[in-house]
């Protein structure tokens, strides 16, 4: 009985001190994994790459047997990474300083592979292969991507990030196209009909006559198509339009005639749905004076348009000079229109104070119909004060219209010496 009882308790003994091992090697390799990721956690975004090495062998060391696993899955670092660190504790000669010791990390592609710049080169740059040392310019119309992968064929592997920073590198850059160059030359009086034109703004509004800029948009198909750019919608909700955008002469138009008055800032646009004839833009310019010009100008005898030199309002158009001599006679105003030179349209005041406005509010909204356009354009604003009335013209304009000798005689045209081809005034005829 006392043997049996001498090994009952040497059993129990032996039974305590395994589950008491058993509890150890629980506690090292669950509780303390969950304490280092948390002391790491805290810790390392202060430290950089070799302080981190250190402090983590630093514990596996203090752990001892199986430490530097437990270490390196709470860390996130791999096993010759703290032996590295272990290493370093015994002997710390790593110069002040620095994190890694002189020569350490990865190279260079430009060390591992110096031929590939004058690879890259010659891939994009054939004036430079011809002999010309030093081109004006330096463009290249493939993308990076197709460069990696042509570089990769000739023995060059090289990801696409890596091409487009050589190339900035080498002097390259994204670029637009640029109007640059003219298909015809520069007229000689240019700069004499834009001190002419000048004159005649200046003399107007100080005499506090009208001043009016005119011109017209890009006609517009009706229809549920994309139109660029974007605009503020519900997340996940975008505005539904066709999938393909072929024109359709069936569909309805819409032709803005826009009109900017220069001394008060304040624009109308005329949408019309028919033909876009010189009838169409002098009746807007009627409907104009008859619902806001006349209110704004009521002691006004006569208005000055600015207009471009060509077009429905060009100073070849004849049918365009006798509605002006209909709207002068029926107004019983003294019109005078003053053209800008050949080729500078884009320096007409209705440009950059209304039609660019126009655009800019109507982006990413489809155009579907006459009523939408009209109150796009009709909420058009700016940080300026601008200020724009738009109407929808249901009228029809017949095209084709000839306008005979004996009719162009009847317009009371005036013409100043200088260009009077340009610059003319139409006086109504007396009754």
């Amino acid at each position: 009985m006392s043997a049996q009882r001498a090994w009952q308790g040497t059993k129990g003994l032996l039974t305590n001190n395994v589950d008491k091992t058993r509890g150890w090697v629980h506690h090292l390799g669950m509780g303390v994994d969950e304490r280092l990721k948390q002391k790491f956690a805290s810790l390392f975004p202060f430290l950089n790459e070799r302080q981190r090495r250190v402090a983590a062998a630093s514990e596996a060391l203090s752990l001892g047997r199986g430490g530097i696993s437990i270490v390196a899955r709470a860390a996130g670092l791999s096993r010759p990474t703290i032996h590295k660190g272990l290493e370093e504790l015994k002997t710390p000669d790593v110069p002040q300083g620095r994190v890694r010791e002189p020569g350490g990390g990865r190279k260079s592609i430009y060390e591992r592979d110096p031929e590939m710049v004058a690879e890259l080169e010659r891939l994009v740059d054939p004036e430079t292969r011809a002999g010309q040392s030093m081109p004006p310019l330096r463009w290249t119309c493939k993308s990076t991507r197709q460069l990696s992968r042509a570089l990769g064929d000739a023995g060059h592997v090289v990801s696409h990030p890596v091409v487009a920073e050589t190339l900035h590198q080498l002097g390259y850059s994204l670029h637009a196209n640029a109007k640059t160059r003219k298909t015809s030359s520069r007229h000689p009086s240019r700069e004499a009909q834009f001190q002419f034109v000048n004159r005649q703004v200046l003399a107007f509004l100080g005499r506090g006559l009208p001043v009016i800029s005119v011109d017209t948009k890009k006609k517009e198909r009706l229809r549920e198509c994309r139109n660029p750019a974007t605009k503020g919608q519900p997340t996940g909700e975008p505005e539904q339009v066709q999938v393909h955008d072929f024109p359709d002469l069936r569909l309805d138009t819409a032709m803005p005639s826009a009109l900017c008055d220069v001394a008060r800032n304040l624009g109308w646009v005329d949408v019309g749905s028919d033909h876009y004839t010189a009838g169409f833009a002098a009746s807007s310019i009627r409907r104009w004076w008859q619902d806001m010009g006349i209110e704004l100008y009521p002691s006004a005898g006569e208005l000055l348009i600015c207009a471009d030199g060509g077009g429905t309002k060009g100073y070849r158009v004849r049918l365009w000079k006798g509605e002006l001599q209909k709207i002068a006679d029926a107004l019983r105003l003294t019109i005078s229109v003053s053209g800008l030179p050949p080729g500078t349209r884009k320096w007409n005041k209705i440009e950059h104070r209304l039609c660019s406005r126009i655009s800019m509010n109507r982006r990413g909204r489809p155009l579907t119909s006459h009523e939408v356009i009209v109150d796009l354009i009709g909420n058009t604003t700016t940080n300026k004060d601008l200020d724009v009335t738009s109407t929808p013209n249901k009228y029809q304009y017949q095209t084709k219209v000839d306008v005979p000798d004996e009719q162009l005689a009847s317009v009371g045209v005036l013409r100043p010496d200088f260009h009077g081809d340009w610059n003319y005034t139409i006086q109504p005829h007396r009754r």
